[in-house]
């Protein structure tokens, strides 16, 4: 049966669990009814603020984030989890199952996570992850977090999406990789050191700042902390960051500049999206496969074809 675009909507704007996860599945499916669903959906939001964690593959994200809803929590707020994991290669569902790893907050209807596939794509975000996004905003969620797979160093594609982005590390990262961190550490709001019980963490935090101050003089200059997250120990300084990061963006109008941005790269990646999909029709069928084979026989070069195919 067809999901009913307005009744879903309606159910997540009165709370109702079920219908939120429903829209969420319903984004990463695509199709006419999410298209209908993000236009019922799009005026409800704007009021959520959108923390993005990324980080290497062990550095130890979920905890981090498992921590953070605690911390948010016991100041009153609601908040909403994505975290975006790996395709299966079986079913092409999220195989790392955070929502098992954060099940402390299972029966907080405050808190409502969610596990989302990749399906492939080598950013690490879903392609989906904005539309799931704007769910949970029109939820009423005031905190929103996305926690994305850990796909290398240089993952920077989070910064597209978040207004805050909280960059993980951990001791020990090593001085040989200095391009990839400076990739990081361009996208990086927020710093942190976690398994900060470990040897090696004030070189560590030495190397970042160094590097920081390296990079030249910066409108916000990005905090280091140290955290132990399995302790909770510096979560609370990572909360506070993250607000001094808000209250920097908003003072100014950057926060709002930074999600125009964002809206323009969003719309480019939809029309790209949809002329891909026009040139996969038009490189099909009998039509393209005797023009190929005209290019092949030299009769037609690979330009006039274009044009052929252009033309109609």
């Amino acid at each position: 049966m067809t999901p009913d675009a307005g009744a879903l909507v309606d159910g997540a704007r009165a709370g109702d669990r079920g219908a939120v996860a429903r829209l969420i599945s319903l984004v990463e499916s695509g199709g006419d009814v999410a298209t209908e669903a993000v236009a019922r959906l799009y005026p409800l939001t704007g009021n959520a603020y959108t923390v993005g964690i990324t980080g290497a593959p062990g550095s130890g994200k979920s905890t981090i984030t498992d921590r953070l809803i605690t911390c948010i929590r016991r100041d009153g707020a609601e908040v909403g989890v994505l975290a975006v994991d790996p395709t299966s290669p079986f079913t092409g569902g999220a195989i790392l199952g955070d929502r098992v790893r954060m099940q402390d907050h299972a029966t907080d209807e405050g808190v409502f996570i969610r596990s989302m596939a990749t399906r492939g794509h080598l950013g690490g975000l879903a392609l989906a992850t904005p539309q799931a996004l704007r769910v949970l905003d029109a939820a009423g969620k005031p905190w929103l977090i996305v926690e994305t797979v850990g796909v290398g160093q240089v993952e920077v594609e989070i910064a597209g999406a978040a207004d805050t982005t909280v960059v993980v590390v951990n001791p020990g990262w090593g001085d040989g990789v200095q391009a990839a961190k400076a990739g990081l550490l361009e996208i990086a709001d927020v710093l942190v050191v976690n398994k900060a019980d470990r040897v090696g963490v004030d070189e560590t935090v030495r190397d970042l700042v160094q590097m920081l101050e390296l990079g030249g003089d910066r409108p916000w200059s990005p905090p280091v902390i140290e955290t132990v997250a399995t302790e909770s120990r510096g979560i609370r300084d990572l909360y506070d960051a993250i607000v001094r990061h808000r209250a920097f963006l908003e003072s100014d109008g950057r926060l709002d500049a930074k999600r125009a941005a964002r809206v323009r790269d969003e719309i480019r990646s939809i029309l790209e999206a949809r002329l891909t999909a026009q040139v996969d029709q038009l490189c099909a069928g009998e039509g393209f496969d005797e023009l190929v084979a005209r290019v092949v026989a030299r009769s037609l070069d690979p330009y006039a074809a274009v044009e052929k195919i252009v033309a109609g």
